[in-house]
């Protein structure tokens, strides 16, 4: 596998935020989004890591949780899933990050799915695999980047065509460093919207 690195930290955002980590970043990623903070994963340049060399890396953490993130880790689909159904085998608790437009499906059942809907703003909205949330549910998240008034509206016309505050958790992030976090924050109150506002924390308090 092509891995751009990997690291123990504490997860920045999400359902997760500020629980003790271990990142496996792989290398790749198919969309090129206008606001992405990880281009240097973005091609396959990383180091190549056969899965036994990732597993025991990763031992060496004392940690037993995961987050398997890129890039986009789908690009590596057979390998990822592999890696993914050994580190359940080890009782790892697995989280994965993909950018919606590429298929979940097989992706094991006890893996928690941080599935991106990409926004106007990212220019890569025309990307996404619609089909893939009915391979979410309650354990999951759905994650929208925001970064202007069309995103929000964008981002609250597919929560309510997919019904998705009842069907899984909903996160509204906003861009790093936007001037439009506050007024994010604002219309989801005007709106009455069940999601979850977060921010990058590890961006904050600048620790990987």
């Amino acid at each position: 596998m092509r891995i751009s690195e990997i690291f123990l930290s504490i997860q920045g955002e999400g359902i997760e935020t500020g629980l003790p980590t271990i990142f496996i970043r792989l290398s790749g990623c198919n969309l090129k989004c206008s606001w992405c903070d990880t281009k240097y994963s973005n091609s396959l340049k990383g180091k190549e890591m056969s899965i036994n060399q990732i597993l025991k890396k990763c031992e060496k953490f004392k940690i037993k949780r995961i987050c398997i993130t890129g890039g986009e880790p789908l690009v590596q689909k057979k390998e990822c899933l592999e890696l993914i159904r050994l580190l359940i085998k080890r009782k790892y608790e697995i989280i994965i990050e993909t950018n919606g437009s590429i298929d979940i499906e097989n992706i094991p059942k006890k893996t928690i799915i941080s599935l991106d809907i990409k926004c106007p703003s990212s220019r890569m909205h025309d990307k996404m695999l619609y089909k893939n949330i009915k391979f979410i549910g309650k354990k999951d998240q759905v994650k929208f980047i925001i970064g202007n008034n069309e995103d929000y509206e964008f981002a609250k016309k597919q929560i309510r065509k997919y019904n998705l505050e009842k069907k899984t958790n909903v996160i509204f992030q906003p861009v790093y460093q936007n001037n439009f976090t506050k007024s994010l924050i604002r219309k989801i109150l005007k709106d009455k919207l069940d999601v979850k506002f977060g921010l990058q924390v590890h961006k904050i308090v600048n620790i990987k």
